[in-house]
């Protein structure tokens, strides 16, 4: 009987402490901004009108970038005498402005298409043979990526990130 109790039990009680730990661990809410009052009565007499123009949005706020981590990686062969020399599988993330993560995931299938293009060229001109992680080469590689992330996303694509890369040979 104990032997039947003992794994629901000891689930109880894992859920119960991991409940406990995200209660205790769980991060202090931002502090609410103090708002000073300020007396809105207009003085007797003449009062002059003025009008304040509204700061444009590139002054009000900077212009903040989000990292959109692409699902899968990618995996693209290199290609020696007739056959699969290498493998190459890279992880990628796309820097965009704010507010364009929902566009990214909804247009993920054309822009993954389009850099396993941009990869599969630069395997085919020897880019991930050698040295591949030196510098000039990562360079041309990111180039190429981001003019593929502009092609898709327009200008809200800023960088194109390099996260994960290695050459396995076969």
């Amino acid at each position: 009987m104990i032997k039947k109790l003992l794994p629901i039990i000891l689930a109880l009680i894992g859920t119960g402490a991991g409940i406990g730990a995200g209660i205790m661990l769980k991060p202090a809410p931002p502090p609410e901004a103090e708002v000073a009052a300020v007396d809105c009565v207009a003085p007797a007499g003449d009062v002059a009108h003025t009008t304040v123009e509204a700061a444009s949005p590139e002054e009000a706020s900077p212009i903040t970038n989000e990292y959109v981590k692409l699902t899968n990686q990618f995996i693209v062969p290199v290609m020696g005498d007739e056959r699969v020399q290498a493998l190459v599988v890279a992880s990628l993330s796309v820097e965009v402005t704010q507010g364009m993560t929902e566009t990214v995931y909804a247009r993920e299938p054309k822009l993954r298409d389009v850099f396993l293009q941009i990869m599969f060229d630069h395997a085919n001109i020897g880019g991930f043979n050698g040295s591949f992680t030196a510098g000039q080469r990562m360079d041309i590689l990111r180039s190429a990526l981001l003019d593929g992330a502009r092609s898709v996303l327009g200008s809200e694509a800023r960088d194109v990130l390099i996260t994960e890369i290695a050459r396995q040979d076969v």
